[in-house]
């Protein structure tokens, strides 16, 4: 069933312009961020960024003309067809990205919505520090990362207690801003049930936020060192994304976790990961979600759709590839969800969501 008018928008994009599925991701991230109001508006004004200045011989600023482009297509009441074409916008990213991303080769949604989001920020005129972008606007939150560094665990437990008390093994603290928090997924059993048949696990959200709740460790392993972290959120941005850590890559293949995660549909509360001192700053820490990016299947041969809102009327919509039907908002929490992005409840918002 194709569906005209959310909004305005037709929100079809075809999915293999090339013929080829390896350019999923690379759409429904942009699909995704489309359903964001505050970024949407300012992409769909070409004035916002028009003079913008850029260095000599820079490519990057094509992303932003292509991706507003692409976002003045999908919000156009006056388009004829129920789809538009992505693909001056899929050329940018190949060009942009020096084909680290392209239109043939099956990408990592994650990996480029990290290289998307700090492209845009950056040819916007943005700075990791100073200058802010509508990027940093609509998603930047900030935490402290607290980082210790563990002894060896073959050493002696005598020369492990000495090196302790060195600084070097002491926690330390830095401020860091993100825009978007990776979830970690448990390790997924491997048993099966009584009919052969592997079981798929299962876990809360609020189980793998534990993440950020600022007391709960997790050891990290490099080549030579060991490290604990926790981290510590200290402000919330209007429009959170998670990204759920599926996929697990080492030099021979990649394997990936299919355990689903059980989440709300509205009504997260984020408060009490957030510090303290910070909490009081924080009039409203609510989240609703808008929308879900899901990988079905095996990592190398696997597909993708999307899950969005329509904020007018509360409905849910799946997109794969030029099909769009509507969802009942429980069935969302049965996909092997990879991507949400969360809107955060400002003051006297009422839910329209219907769930």
């Amino acid at each position: 069933m194709a569906v005209q008018g959310l909004y305005n928008c037709p929100w079809t994009l075809p999915d293999h312009p090339s013929g080829d599925p390896g350019c999923e991701s690379t759409l429904l991230c942009p699909q995704a961020l489309s359903n964001v109001p505050p970024l949407r508006n300012y992409f769909l004004e070409e004035e916002n960024y028009r003079r913008i200045q850029r260095p000599p011989g820079d490519i990057m600023f094509l992303l932003v003309q292509r991706f507003g482009e692409l976002m003045r297509k999908l919000w156009n009441p006056r388009n004829f067809k129920a789809h538009v074409s992505p693909h001056e916008m899929l050329q940018a990213v190949v060009l942009c990205s020096k084909k680290n991303f392209q239109i043939t080769k099956q990408g990592d949604g994650v990996e480029f919505l990290s290289w998307f989001l700090n492209a845009l920020h950056a040819a916007l005129g943005g700075t990791k520090r100073k200058k802010k972008t509508i990027v940093t606007d609509v998603f930047q939150g900030s935490m402290r990362i607290f980082t210790k560094k563990l002894p060896h665990p073959d050493l002696p437990a005598e020369e492990k207690a000495q090196l302790l008390q060195n600084s070097e093994y002491q926690e330390r603290m830095v401020e860091s801003t993100f825009l978007y928090l990776t979830l970690d997924l448990p390790t997924a059993p491997l048993y099966k049930d009584e009919k052969e048949q592997l079981i798929i696990p299962q876990v809360p959200l609020f189980s793998i936020l534990a993440k950020f709740n600022g007391s709960t460790e997790k050891e990290y392993k490099t080549y030579k060192e060991n490290f604990l972290k926790r981290f510590q959120l200290t402000r919330l941005p209007p429009y959170l994304i998670f990204c759920i850590k599926r996929f697990t890559k080492n030099n021979f293949f990649v394997e990936k976790n299919p355990t689903i995660v059980n989440f709300p549909i509205t009504n997260v509360d984020l408060r009490e990961y957030l510090s303290e001192e910070v909490q009081a700053a924080h009039a409203h820490t609510t989240y609703d979600l808008i929308a879900n990016i899901v990988h079905d299947g095996k990592p190398s041969e696997g597909s993708y759709r999307i899950h969005v809102l329509h904020h007018g009327t509360g409905k849910w919509y799946e997109l794969q590839d030029l099909q769009v039907t509507d969802i009942l908002p429980q069935m969302i929490t049965l996909s092997e969800a990879y991507i949400q992005i969360w809107k955060r409840r400002e003051e006297d918002e009422t839910n329209q969501q219907g769930a």
